[in-house]
């Protein structure tokens, strides 16, 4: 090898290592920093731990008398079987869905197994999916037994919003979001 050789060699090195350590700042700096609507946003930290508080929705849970039947329903509504059911699949106390682009987790859960201090009835907060089509997702939902909660509204800047109770009376919101999907692009690239 002449050492015009090793010299080339040496310099491709420092450039890919070089390179490479741009990829890394400008992803790291990405995942932290982005920009949305044309607008800087940060993620808010806890000050003294330097981390988020909350990172992101990992399970919704939803209670049902009749889990066979309920395990059912979702799994027509979602076109899926369940990935996990405890204690077995014959007779469930849990299930659980994984959905959508982020494989968020939806459980089903044996009303039995409900917080002692669990109000009956439905409850204040509703958990909107984003949907493709609300319009659409809302007249299968109703053909399928839920009854409306709250009827299909557009909220604006395309923000489009509908709910309904199961027939197992759980809140189920469905939405078209303009954030969801903005931020869903971002991670494909």
């Amino acid at each position: 090898m002449k050492p015009n050789d090793k010299a080339r060699i040496f310099s491709s090195a420092v450039v890919w290592v070089l390179i490479l350590a741009n990829a890394i700042f400008v992803g790291t700096w990405v995942m932290s920093f982005s920009l949305v609507n044309g607008q800087n946003t940060t993620q808010q930290m806890d000050n003294a731990t330097g981390k988020q508080t909350l990172r992101g929705m990992a399970t919704v849970s939803f209670y049902a008398t009749d889990i066979q039947a309920a395990k059912k329903w979702y799994s027509e509504l979602l076109g899926i079987e369940p990935y996990f059911t405890r204690p077995n699949p014959e007779n469930p106390a849990y299930t659980e869905y994984r959905i959508g682009d982020y494989q968020h987790e939806l459980g089903i859960i044996d009303s039995r197994y409900a917080p002692k201090n669990a109000t009956s009835g439905l409850g204040g907060e509703i958990v909107y999916w984003h949907v493709d089509d609300v319009t659409s997702t809302f007249e299968k939902l109703l053909a399928m037994g839920a009854k409306e909660y709250e009827p299909i509204i557009n909220r604006g800047a395309d923000f489009i919003t509908a709910s309904v109770v199961d027939p197992f009376g759980n809140i189920l919101g469905i939405m078209n979001n303009p954030h969801y999907l903005e931020i869903l692009e971002l991670t494909k690239r």
